[in-house]
């Protein structure tokens, strides 16, 4: 599939600060790809960088027609096949919602202009609110005029930061359901940065993990999150378990059990719904219970060893019971 924007060694400081340190990236046309890191990793930066809101320190940004930003080059962001949904949404407050939509559209004619307006407001089930103005709106609502807006001008990319952080609960889910049919419907690429593991794995096709300014993986949401390059990696999409392991035999061997490993690894990762309590296995004494719904975290003891997994609260033990333990191989991973 042919990409719409690569990234090349991408640079970002501001003084002595790191904010993004050669970051190579590959955003591939109708597929939605979520950039996933702590707050403060360089996110937001390496979006305004795409942008073209902000310009390089080094590296190159191209799209199909050639470089973007680099050396001696920098297109400004009106110039540029690109979109932007802003955390704030920024949406002009003595505009109406149409008048937002359509704000870059003055090339088309009037007409031209409403039909394309009250297209992308129907997509975003918005078409009854086209003359109201954004204090009006709630906050969902306007993050899907932000949309709407960005989406009106057809680009082959369109850079979400943070589009949900703002709502909560049943409306962030349906915000958030609204806002990927549309990108679907639009054919374009999206890449969206987020936080939110969980929602980074249910929206992306492919994941970006970044920390402190370095993209430490690409991949499928299940190929990160199963097979992890690094630990800081794995840290990104969830809790895990660190494991002291002896490997040896084609096994590692930890006080839980043991799985197939080569290689010199004397750390066993292992995901919270990698420890099953089985009929027979390695015994560990329940220490800690965490109460979650239809899940329960239990805290699991060896000797001085504890690890956490996650069980089904019908099935949970009760708190000091002895428990036997064995290890799934699909969950963990020897470094």
């Amino acid at each position: 599939m042919s990409a719409v924007v690569t990234l090349a060694g991408v640079q970002r400081r501001y003084g002595d600060k790191v904010a993004v340190g050669g970051a190579d990236l590959w955003i591939e046309a109708g597929r939605i790809t979520c950039l996933l890191g702590p707050s403060g990793c360089g996110k937001s930066t390496l979006l305004r960088l795409i942008a073209g809101l902000e310009k390089l320190d080094g590296g190159e940004i191209a799209g199909p027609e050639g470089v973007l930003s680099g050396r001696g080059v920098h297109v400004p962001p009106e110039q540029r096949d690109i979109g932007f949904v802003f955390q704030d949404y920024a949406l002009f407050p003595h505009l109406t919602v149409a008048e937002n939509v359509g704000f870059g559209l003055r090339k088309l004619s009037a007409d031209a202009r409403r039909e394309r307006v009250m297209a992308e407001l129907e997509e975003v089930r918005l078409s009854h609110r086209a003359s109201s103005y954004p204090q009006a709106l709630s906050g969902g609502e306007q993050q899907r005029v932000a949309l709407a807006r960005a989406l009106a001008r057809k680009p082959s990319l369109i850079l979400l930061d943070e589009p949900f952080s703002g709502l909560d609960g049943r409306l962030k889910s349906e915000v958030r359901d609204t806002t990927l049919r549309a990108l679907r419907d639009a054919g374009a690429a999206a890449l969206i940065v987020t936080h939110d593991a969980e929602e980074a794995m249910m929206m992306g096709d492919e994941l970006v993990l970044m920390e402190t300014g370095e993209i430490l993986q690409t991949g499928s949401p299940r190929n990160c999150y199963l097979e992890p390059t690094s630990i800081a990696a794995a840290r990104l999409l969830g809790e895990i378990n660190l494991i002291p392991a002896l490997v040896a035999g084609g096994k590692a061997r930890t006080v839980f059990g043991e799985v197939p490993a080569y290689g010199e690894a004397q750390t066993l990762m292992a995901r919270p719904e990698g420890l099953l309590l089985s009929p027979t296995g390695q015994t560990a004494t329940v220490t800690g219970i965490a109460f979650a719904g239809a899940t329960v975290m239990l805290t699991l003891t060896s000797g001085d060893t504890s690890a956490q997994a996650r069980v089904s609260s019908s099935t949970a033990p009760e708190l000091g019971e002895l428990v036997t333990v064995s290890l799934d191989p699909t969950f963990c991973i020897p470094f």
